[in-house]
């Protein structure tokens, strides 16, 4: 994820090494969905998707990834 923290875009890159289906979700600190970035099955490769975030507050903020068995959880900071 770069750059982090971030105003006003992040690059989220991830790499899939099977067919499977993807999901990608930012989440506010209390939990909550916030956007939905990626939610398909994709094939192998090397990806990049954008945030832009649009009527949200400056702060923390989490990037949950899920690909098939595959979980991942980040932390981002939003400046404005």
């Amino acid at each position: 994820i770069y750059p982090n923290p971030f105003n006003p875009v992040t690059n989220i890159t991830y790499s899939i090494d099977k067919y499977s289906k993807v999901k990608i979700d930012i989440y506010s600190i209390d939990g909550k969905i916030v956007s939905n970035l990626v939610n398909e099955y994709q094939s192998h490769g090397l990806y990049t998707v954008n945030w832009s975030p649009k009527n949200v507050t400056a702060g923390i903020y989490f990037v949950k990834m899920t690909a098939g068995s595959f979980s991942d959880t980040k932390k981002i900071m939003y400046i404005k």
